[in-house]
């Protein structure tokens, strides 16, 4: 196939995706997301085509929902705020989302849940995810550490698969790290979260972390994982100290 043939049969394949929806029936229905691209996340001319701009917001939304997270599981307005700490932690994560435009380029651009568990850690890290994206159109990826250090360790030796999935989380403009460290962690687990990290803290690029590690926790586990953490959160953190008073799953259950 040449290469003008092979232009061309993929510049049919994605006309032919768009012109499957009629314009004015979906518009009138009010049933696009975007009208720019008719949900199919390609701008097409007249010779060419391009990626839409709402493609890496329905990214995230697809990445989201793929980890099993729905918009009405986590909110701030269903957030449980069981002791004066965690109220903090809505306040904090109010003043994170409200303040990032201004902070997302410089080094202290991110944001630390610490501590307890139980204490909504994982909530309020969504809750800003799903509200980056929906409200800001801010394109998110979600990092569950288990899940993806598993997955990252399964396929190593695959080089294609693992460079564009860890690519993905070093260059993602915005990411979460749900429970950092959770579970037994070995020597390639911290190799890896640290290609991300490093990656990140070189750019100066934002994430959202929580962990059950405190800064301390984390100094003594990994000093070069956790003083890069420290440095990009100690603007925006929270460290919530190991008390059942702060686990809303021993009062609310």
């Amino acid at each position: 196939m040449t290469e003008k043939t092979s232009f061309e049969t993929i510049f049919q394949r994605i006309k032919n995706i768009r012109d499957q929806y009629p314009t004015e029936t979906l518009k009138n229905k009010g049933s696009y997301k975007c009208f720019k691209c008719k949900d199919t996340t390609w701008i097409i001319n007249e010779n060419s085509f391009k990626r839409c701009d709402c493609y890496e917001i329905r990214d995230s939304e697809i990445f989201l929902e793929n980890s099993g997270i729905s918009d009405d599981t986590y909110t701030f307005s269903n957030f449980i705020e069981c002791s004066n700490i965690t109220k903090d932690m809505k306040c904090v994560s109010f003043d994170y989302y409200k303040n990032f435009e201004k902070l997302k380029d410089q080094k202290q651009n991110s944001l630390a849940f610490l501590g307890q568990s139980g204490a909504g850690k994982t909530h309020l890290s969504i809750a800003l995810a799903i509200n980056f994206i929906k409200n800001r159109y801010i394109p998110v990826i979600y990092l569950s550490y288990r899940n993806a250090v598993i997955e990252l360790k399964q396929n190593i030796l695959d080089e294609d698969f693992y460079k564009k999935k860890i690519l993905r989380y070093q260059s993602a403009k915005l990411l979460v790290i749900d429970d950092l460290f959770k579970g037994k962690t070995t020597e390639s687990d911290k190799n890896i979260i640290f290609e991300i990290i490093n990656y990140r803290y070189i750019k100066h690029l934002p994430m959202i972390i929580s962990s059950e590690y405190t800064f301390n926790e984390l100094l003594n586990f990994d000093e070069a994982i956790g003083s890069r953490i420290y440095e990009m959160c100690k603007d925006f953190y929270v460290e919530v100290p190991k008390d059942h008073i702060n686990n809303y799953r021993l009062k609310y259950d």
